[in-house]
C-alpha cells in the first residue's frame, strides 16, 4: 500500500517535471496521513501541491523541502487540503510569463515516436548536430501529424476507402524506378548548383516546375516542408504534378496524444481539466480582457500622447485590462551603432514611459505590463529568441511598475488553459522576400490567409533556413508550434488581420501609430480578438 502511495505522489510531481528526494517524499506522506486523504483524492489533492510549489519565484526541478514546507503551511492558513477550488477564481495564479529561455527542452524521438525531456544545458552558440537535430525534428514531427491524417492513415479494416489513401515514399524509393510517380515530403532547398531540390532524412531530388499549373494555398519558402507529388524521370529529377502544405493537426488532437507532456514547464493538464477551466472562464470572467499593441515607437511626438488617451478611455469607462502587451519596435529608426546621444534617447523614451504608466494607480495595480523586444530594438542577441531589453534601458519601468514583465521574442503567455504565443517579426515581408512558389494572382487578403496558413501548417514561427533567419539551433524548441497554441500574436508592421485556422486564432494588431492609434485586444472567454481604433486628435494630426 505504501510502496503503492509513493509511486502516485512521485507520478504527480514527475507530470509537473519535479523530481522528489527522500525527505520530500516523506514529508508529503506525512501531509496524506495527517488530513486522512482517501485514495481517490490523493492525485487531486497532490496537484494542488504541486501546482503553487512551481509557482514559486524559488521552485526548483528537484523539490525543495523548505519551499514544499512553505507551500502547505500557506494552503493551510487559506483552508485548501484538497484540490478543491476558491468559489471565485483568481487570475493571477493562473497567470504565467513564459521566457523562451526557460522552456523545457522537448525532442522528437524517432526510437521511441515520442517527445523526450533533454537534460542537457543548451548552449547559445549551438553546434553543428543540434543544428541537424533542429531540422530534423520539425520533420518528424510533422511527418507524424501527416501520418495520422485521415488521407494517410491506412484504415485497419479492408474497404474501398483504402484506394482512395496516398502513400508517402521516402527519396531513397526513387532509385532505379524513372517513370513511376510517388509523392514525398520533404524540406525545399537549393543546392550547390542553385537547383531547388526536396531533402529529407534519406537525401534530396532536384524538382521540376515546369508541368506545375499552380502550388495550392500557402507561401512555399526556402526551407519550408512540403508534400510533393510528382513523376520520376530519366534526369533523376522529380517531374511536380502537385505540392501542398502538410496538413495541419488540431490542438485537441495533439493534446489527447501529448497531454502528459509539459512542454511549457508550467504543469501539464488533461484535457478534462482543460474543458473544466474552459468554462470557469466563460462563465466567471467573461469581461475580463488583454491588450496587444505593436510597433510602440516611443521615439514619435504621438506615441504617448496615444498611449494616455487609451488609458483615459480604460479608467472612464472603467475597463482596465488584465494584461496589456506592449512589442517593439519602440524606436522608429535603427539606433546607429556608436552614437551615444540617441542611445540616451532611447532609454529617456523609456523613462517617460514608465512616469506615464505611473500616473494610472487604478491600473498599475492590476495590469500587467509585458514588452516585447522588435527587431530594431537593443537586446544581447539578434537571432532568435531574442534575449529580453537590456535592463539598463528600462530601470526606471521596474521600479515604478509593479507587475511589469520584460520578455523574451517569442514569448508565451499561459492562462487557465490558454496558450498564446506572442512573436514580433516582419514575417510577411520575410517569406514574401524568399517565396519560391504561390498561387498567381494572390489578393492582400489571400497573402494573410497564406502566411497563417504557412505558419501554422509548419508547426514553427519560421519556416526558413538558418542562412535566410538566423537562429540558436539549442532553443529551436521555443519557435515550435505544436500542439498548436490557442492564440498566435503575429505582430508584424503589416497590415491589420485576423483569422481562426485549425481552431487556433492568429491576429496581427498592426502598427500602434497611423492615421489613428490601433491596437487588438483578447477576450480569453471567447478566445476571439476585436481590433481597437482611437481617433487623434486634430492638433496631433499637425504635429
Amino acid at each position: 500500500m505504501a510502496d503503492t502511495r509513493q509511486r502516485t505522489i512521485i507520478k504527480v510531481f514527475r507530470k509537473f517535471s519535479n523530481s522528489l528526494g527522500p525527505d520530500a517524499l516523506v514529508l508529503l506522506e506525512d501531509i496524506l496521513d495527517q488530513h486522512e486523504i482517501t485514495d481517490e483524492e490523493i492525485e487531486s489533492s497532490l496537484e494542488t501541491l504541486a501546482k503553487e510549489y512551481n509557482k514559486q519565484d524559488d521552485a526548483t526541478m528537484k523539490v525543495s523541502l523548505e519551499v514544499l514546507q512553505r507551500v502547505y503551511e500557506s494552503l493551510q492558513d487559506q483552508g485548501q487540503h484538497s484540490a478543491v477550488e476558491k468559489d471565485s477564481i483568481d487570475p493571477d495564479s493562473h497567470l504565467f510569463f513564459i521566457d523562451a529561455f526557460e522552456m523545457p527542452r522537448w525532442q522528437w524521438s524517432q526510437e521511441r515516436g515520442t517527445f523526450e525531456r533533454i537534460i542537457a544545458p543548451p548552449t547559445a552558440s549551438g553546434s553543428a548536430d543540434s543544428r541537424v537535430a533542429s531540422a530534423r525534428d520539425r520533420l518528424h514531427i510533422i511527418k507524424q501529424c501527416v501520418l495520422r491524417n485521415e488521407h494517410f492513415a491506412p484504415s485497419t479494416l479492408p474497404s474501398r476507402d483504402r484506394e482512395k489513401l496516398v502513400t508517402l515514399r521516402s527519396t531513397k524509393q526513387l532509385l532505379g524506378r524513372p517513370g513511376e510517380r510517388f509523392l514525398l515530403l520533404g524540406m525545399l532547398a537549393y543546392n550547390k548548383e542553385g537547383k531547388l531540390c526536396l531533402e529529407d532524412a534519406d537525401g534530396s531530388v532536384e524538382l521540376d516546375f515546369s508541368k506545375l499549373d499552380e502550388p495550392g494555398e500557402g507561401l512555399f519558402t526556402e526551407g519550408c516542408f512540403a508534400l510533393v507529388e510528382g513523376e520520376y524521370t530519366e534526369e533523376a529529377t522529380l517531374e511536380i504534378i502537385a505540392i501542398g502544405q502538410p496538413p495541419c493537426e488540431a490542438r485537441e488532437t495533439a493534446r489527447s496524444i501529448y497531454g502528459h507532456i509539459d512542454f511549457l514547464g508550467k504543469g501539464a493538464t488533461t484535457l478534462l481539466e482543460d474543458t473544466q477551466l474552459s468554462v470557469r472562464v466563460r462563465e466567471e470572467l467573461p469581461e475580463l480582457h488583454f491588450f496587444f499593441l505593436s510597433d510602440v515607437w516611443l521615439d514619435h511626438p504621438q506615441t504617448l500622447p496615444g498611449l494616455q488617451k487609451m488609458f483615459d478611455n480604460c479608467v472612464e469607462n472603467d475597463f482596465i485590462p488584465k494584461v496589456i502587451v506592449l512589442c517593439g519596435n519602440f524606436t522608429s529608426q535603427s539606433i546607429a551603432h556608436g552614437n551615444g546621444r540617441d542611445v540616451q534617447r532611447y532609454q529617456e523614451n523609456f523613462d517617460s514611459l514608465a512616469d506615464l504608466i505611473a500616473s494610472y494607480p487604478l491600473i498599475t495595480r492590476s495590469t500587467h505590463f509585458v514588452f516585447v523586444p522588435g527587431p530594431l530594438d537593443i537586446t544581447v542577441n539578434s537571432t532568435l529568441p531574442r534575449k529580453p531589453l537590456l535592463s539598463s534601458f528600462v530601470s526606471r519601468l521596474k521600479t515604478r511598475v509593479p507587475k511589469v514583465h520584460f520578455a523574451t521574442n517569442p514569448c508565451r503567455i499561459k492562462f487557465f488553459h490558454q496558450e498564446i504565443v506572442i512573436f514580433r517579426e516582419d514575417m510577411m515581408a520575410r517569406m514574401l522576400r524568399n517565396i519560391v512558389g504561390v498561387k498567381p494572382n494572390a489578393r492582400a487578403e489571400d497573402l494573410k490567409r497564406f502566411l497563417v496558413q504557412s505558419i501554422l501548417d509548419q508547426s514553427h514561427l519560421t519556416p526558413l533556413t538558418i542562412n535566410i533567419q538566423p537562429t540558436l539551433s539549442d532553443y529551436d524548441h521555443t519557435l515550435r508550434l505544436y500542439p498548436l497554441p490557442t492564440v498566435l500574436v503575429l505582430a508584424d508592421k503589416y497590415d491589420r488581420y485576423k483569422v481562426t485556422y485549425t481552431g487556433c486564432h492568429v491576429f496581427n494588431p498592426g502598427s500602434f501609430i497611423g492615421n489613428s492609434f490601433t491596437f487588438s485586444t483578447y477576450k480569453p472567454s471567447e478566445a476571439n480578438s476585436e481590433e481597437c481604433v482611437l481617433d487623434m486628435e486634430t492638433e496631433e494630426r499637425s504635429v
